[in-house]
């Protein structure tokens, strides 16, 4: 039995249904509210009780009381939870402080959302709230207006106070006033509707026959009170009549009244009060303030305020914000915002622009706690005209009356910052499409004081960046031949050969050449990036005698290697004579820059020229050419700073291969010849450099390819000399033998350990060590001898081996150069030549003569070999006797290795040329083949070069080389 109570008593409490309280009247029984006085604290007090009903619809006992909380949560509508709300704070009143907020409580209750029934709880009847202590009221909309007349009587004032309530106003003797909060008229009860009101009723209750003031005590009185008052309620002054025409215009008030807006801080937020100046007095708009002045005879008069124009006033305010319409509702003499919505530049930039436009004076902005932004929108107005070489855009921003500098500006748009520091502190604000637009000026041209100026080689930036408005006449004009001419780049108009040129140039030879003078009629500079061989000296030859005919001043700058001096001096020699060289070498020539212009052509190393800036940069040649300009690809470099300093009309880059390592090679030519064309360097990077080379970004490389395409010409072999015969490329293998292998495994151990045991912080360091590894193990597997530990190494060569076969196999028929990066290795080979008995030429950086050891090549039939250093030969050398290329070491750049199979596969060749390279497999060789042909695209994807890029390798990079 024991467990079945249990079991019962769980049910009942866990089963039973919770008593339902209805929102809406029942049949049989309906939620009233009630209002009664607390019974020991004499406070307002309201309850809600479910009340039972007769069949007839009368009230009964017993009135159950309900808390409002419990029932709150079965409405979602707003006004419903306010009502509940309202009700909650009122239930069990005890307080005897009041505040405005009680008004907006008892505001949600009057409202009454539900419909409910009001009854009043008389006490006499019955100390507890039944059935028959309550008595029925109906409870009015607030009282919205309180009336206080000023009578003047002999030498007192009597003041009265009436209550306006629907439609009718009351003498505050005639009403009973209940609870504070209401007051009673005819079984009506009216909330006072503003917390002010609670308190002048209070006051006035107190004199229940009017408030009496002696007339020694009236101007203080109205001073310190009654003008104060006049801002909460309509105050009647009986004995002050308004002003006559006549008063009104002998007075301070006969003019137009003046509008401001008054800003100050209260704790967070902003109060915005609007005030109209009527002479000297300064009005609230949002208070029933008046105005009183006194004429000459003493005599007082009103002055009648501008409603229309105060209206008018108040209403672009409240067009202004959708908080201020619901806070005319509290009749506060201000509106008022949070700080960060009204400093959001969204509002108060666009409302500080309508108030100016309007003519209101806004005071108290820069006061604002905190506040550093200025309040003016920013006023934008760019002019670009027309100078010598460049595009001048004058830049003007103003915020009022402040202007911001362009160095202003610029550390703005660098920060990415839309304020910009102002002369007077205050931070003037950019609009976000501006931040955009003035960075995109910016690395179009050079910040300067006055602006900005734009190379015209970057035309197209101008016109995509500017309106048309924004240009002047003479700058669409060029912007219109510039687009016209580039625009019909394939028809170039043709020049006559220089009769001065003992050469006949190949078609491709003279579109360089017509390419060139078109650049030049433009004042434009370039790269002439035609593939290894094409006769790229031949071209720059004939436009340098072209020049004779177009400028007086004809002496030119060619900046090139040590090795390809002899070279220049042949060719121009071969081709045109008439040209008079100066050679700058290491003596005292590159001081005497007065003596340049006797000569056409001055012919200088990179060396010299980097010693000598100080006093080449001072001549201001025609044209500076740089030939083989991947030598200035590193901007840091003491080159490529050396050549930014030299002076000329123009400049012309030269090179076969202008990217060798990543797409940042391009800009250092370009930012050479064509300056302004890429931007700053920084642009350049984040722009081109890093989504091309590190993400493979193919619309980047596309958008890089069009904008330099005017000023790059580039063209392959396969493209436009067709009469040269085929390239075959191939790959030895050389397997290496039992001993070479033991060798080569060791040191490939050793260094695997190393790189697993780094970082790529300490790898990128340690660069020297990694390079050192990398060396070690190519040299291996030319041969172990190569290095210093293992000179005694008595096994064989497998490359040796493989090499000396070839030789002996084709040296009767053929003659054949062989490249190594190692000097040591072509030593090895030498001896094996000497002891073969075959006959060799050897170039080397420490060769003296490089003239006669090619000419020896070339012209001696029974030299059948040249065996070549790589970094000495592989650039500069015309070795078309050769048919035979034998590369011993693979490099990790492809380019060196077609520079140097170039050597011989160039224009003069009339034989099939053959390239093959010697590789041991199963070693680091091997995998430095497949890593040139994953990077092998990227300078075709932008110029269509045969040249590849070669990355600083990451330690996944050399853990795949030696694994």
């Amino acid at each position: 039995m024991a467990e079945l109570d249990v079991l019962k008593n769980f049910q009942e409490q866990i089963l039973q249904q919770e008593k339902f309280t209805p929102l809406k009247d029942s049949p049989h029984q309906k939620l009233i509210v009630v209002l009664k006085q607390h019974r020991f604290y004499k406070q307002l007090c309201i309850e809600l009780y479910n009340a039972a009903t007769t069949k007839a619809g009368k009230l009964k006992n017993p009135l159950t009381i309900v808390n409002p909380l419990d029932i709150v949560w079965k409405t979602n509508e707003p006004d419903e939870l306010k009502f509940f709300s309202g009700v909650a704070r009122f239930q069990n009143n005890a307080t005897a402080s009041k505040s405005a907020a009680d008004i907006d409580a008892l505001k949600a209750v009057i409202k009454n959302p539900l419909t409910l029934s009001f009854f009043y709880h008389n006490p006499e009847l019955s100390k507890n709230v039944v059935a028959g202590s309550i008595v029925p009221v109906k409870v009015g909309w607030a009282v919205n207006d309180l009336q206080l007349f000023v009578n003047k009587k002999q030498d007192v004032y009597e003041l009265s106070l009436e209550i306006k309530a629907g439609g009718t106003a009351y003498d505050l003797n005639d009403v009973e006033v209940k609870h504070d909060y209401f007051v009673l008229i005819k079984d009506n009860l009216y909330l006072l509707g503003k917390f002010d009101y609670v308190q002048v009723v209070q006051l006035f209750k107190q004199y229940k026959g009017g408030l009496i003031i002696h007339e020694a005590k009236y101007k203080e009185f109205h001073q310190e009170t009654l003008s104060k008052l006049e801002d909460k309620i309509n105050i009647y002054y009986t004995f002050i009549e308004a002003g006559t025409k006549e008063q009104i215009e002998h007075s301070e008030f006969n003019g137009l009244q003046e509008r401001f807006v008054y800003l100050s801080g209260l704790d967070n937020y902003v109060l915005i009060e609007p005030v109209m100046k009527y002479g000297s007095a300064d009005i609230p708009v949002l208070t029933k303030r008046q105005i009183f002045s006194v004429d000459k005879k003493g005599n007082s008069f009103a002055v009648k305020r501008n409603e229309d124009a105060e209206n008018n006033f108040v209403a672009l305010l409240l067009k202004q914000h959708p908080h201020f319409l619901e806070q005319l509702e509290f009749e506060l003499p201000y509106f008022y915002l949070h700080k960060e919505r009204f400093l959001d530049e969204d509002w108060f930039l666009n409302a500080f622009e309508e108030w100016e436009s309007q003519g209101i004076t806004v005071l108290g902005f820069n006061q604002l706690k905190g506040n550093k932004l200025n309040q003016h929108k920013a006023k934008i107005t760019i002019r670009v005209s027309s100078g010598t070489n460049w595009f001048n855009t004058d830049i003007n921003v103003r915020f009022g009356r402040k202007k911001a500098s362009m160095k202003q500006l610029q550390a703005s748009v660098r920060n990415k910052s839309k304020y910009v520091h102002l002369d007077d502190g205050t931070l003037g604000i950019l609009p976000e499409e501006w931040i955009e637009k003035f960075s995109a000026y910016f690395n179009s041209g050079e910040v300067i004081p006055e602006g900005l100026i734009t190379p015209k080689v970057n035309f197209a930036a101008v016109t995509e960046l500017y309106q048309d408005a924004q240009l002047d006449e003479q700058v669409k004009h060029e912007l219109s031949l510039y687009h016209q001419s580039f625009e019909n780049f394939d028809s170039i108009q043709p020049v006559n050969i220089p009769a001065e040129l003992n050469a006949t140039l190949r078609e491709y030879q003279k579109h360089g050449l017509n390419w060139l003078n078109f650049l030049d009629d433009n004042n434009f500079g370039g790269v002439l990036a035609d593939d290894m061989g094409l006769g790229k000296s031949i071209q720059v030859i004939a436009f340098i005698l072209l020049q004779r005919a177009k400028r007086t001043h004809n002496t030119s700058l060619i900046v090139v290697p040590t090795s390809l001096i002899f070279n220049w001096v042949a060719e121009i020699e071969k081709f045109a004579s008439s040209i008079k060289v100066l050679i700058v070498d290491g003596s005292n020539r590159a001081k005497d820059v007065k003596q340049f212009h006797k000569y056409e052509v001055v012919l200088i190393s990179y060396g010299i020229l980097v010693n000598a800036i100080t006093h080449i940069s001072q001549y201001v040649f025609n044209y500076v050419f740089v030939d083989e300009s991947q030598n200035i690809k590193n901007i840091d470099s003491q080159r490529y700073q050396a050549v930014r300093l030299l002076q000329s009309r123009n400049k012309i880059a030269v090179t076969g291969t202008p990217i060798e390592n990543n797409v940042f090679d391009l800009y250092a030519q370009l930012s050479f010849a064509c300056p302004g064309l890429l931007g700053s360097k920084q642009y350049f990077r984040d722009i081109y450099s890093i989504p091309i080379d590190k993400f493979k970004y193919t619309k980047r490389a596309v958008e890089l390819q069009q904008k330099v395409a005017p000023f790059i010409l580039r063209r392959t072999k396969k493209q436009v000399a067709t009469e040269l015969p085929e390239k075959t490329e191939m790959t030895l293998y050389c397997p290496i033998g039992e001993e070479q292998r033991k060798v080569y495994d060791t040191y490939e151990k050793e260094f695997r350990e190393f790189i697993s045991a780094e970082t790529n912080d300490e790898i990128a360091k340690s660069s020297m060590h990694v390079l050192r590894g990398l060396t070690r193990l190519r040299q291996i597997c030319n041969s172990p001898v190569l290095i210093e530990e293992e000179r005694s190494f008595g096994g064989g060569s497998a490359k040796i081996e493989m090499l000396m076969e070839q030789i002996e196999s084709k040296s009767d028929d053929h003659k054949i150069l062989v490249f190594s990066q190692f000097v040591t290795m072509l030593d090895l080979i030498k001896k094996e030549l000497i002891a073969r008995d075959i006959s060799y030429e050897y170039l080397t950086g420490s060769t003296q003569d490089r003239e006669a050891v090619v000419n020896n090549f070339q012209n001696n039939k029974t030299v059948r070999v040249f065996l070549i250093s790589l970094k000495t030969g592989g650039t500069g050398l015309n070795l078309t006797e050769a048919d035979y290329v034998y590369l011993v070491d693979p490099w990790w750049n492809p380019a060196v290795e077609n520079q140097a199979i170039d050597r011989s596969y160039r224009i003069g060749q009339d034989k099939h040329v053959v390239a093959v390279r010697l590789i041991c497999p199963d070693t680091i060789e091997e995998k430095i083949l497949k890593l040139q042909d994953v990077k092998r695209d990227l300078s075709e994807d932008l110029i269509k070069t045969d040249s590849a890029v070669f990355k600083a390798l990451k330690k996944e990079d050399l853990l795949s080389l030696v694994s």
